[in-house]
């Protein structure tokens, strides 16, 4: 008697050979579709509790990792520190700017976790109409904490 895996890669055989005769064509011809990954596994049933484990346990190791990725309220603290240092003058009312130059002398001294951040993209992304060519503060700090 077959098993139920071997029967679903019977099943999954039969309609390759169906579908490539249907289509007009051979396995053989196309063996790029070998060259493609698997991107979908079913979820485990509840019957599978080693697999269940796994998922867990494979889930809580990438949500540490991420999280040892995000900036603490201290690294969050000293950074905003490091920007309101590193102004540019003039403020546009209220707002404090920084240009590129002092972007980038943040940028080294922020520390690892902050270094993804100072791109010369980021500050592009930032960048509006301002005659200076800088960034707010704000908006930045605002982009960080929505990013990281």
């Amino acid at each position: 008697k077959k098993s139920e895996q071997e029967l679903k890669d019977e099943e999954m055989e039969l309609f390759t050979k169906y579908y490539m005769e249907w289509k007009g064509g051979k396995i053989s011809d196309n063996i790029s579709y070998a060259n493609i990954p698997r991107f979908y596994y079913r979820l485990p049933a509840e019957d599978e509790v080693l697999l269940q484990k796994l998922r867990e346990e494979s889930r809580a190791v990438f949500l540490q990792r991420k999280s040892r990725e995000l900036l603490d309220n201290e690294e969050l603290q000293n950074l905003w520190f490091l920007l309101d240092k590193h102004q540019t003058s003039p403020m546009i009312g209220e707002e404090a700017m920084i240009n590129y130059e002092n972007f980038l002398k943040v940028g080294e001294k922020a520390g690892p976790k902050c270094k993804q951040f100072f791109t010369a993209k980021i500050f592009a992304k930032l960048l509006h109409n301002d005659p200076y060519g800088r960034i707010s503060i704000m908006q930045f700090f605002n982009y960080v904490m929505r990013k990281g």
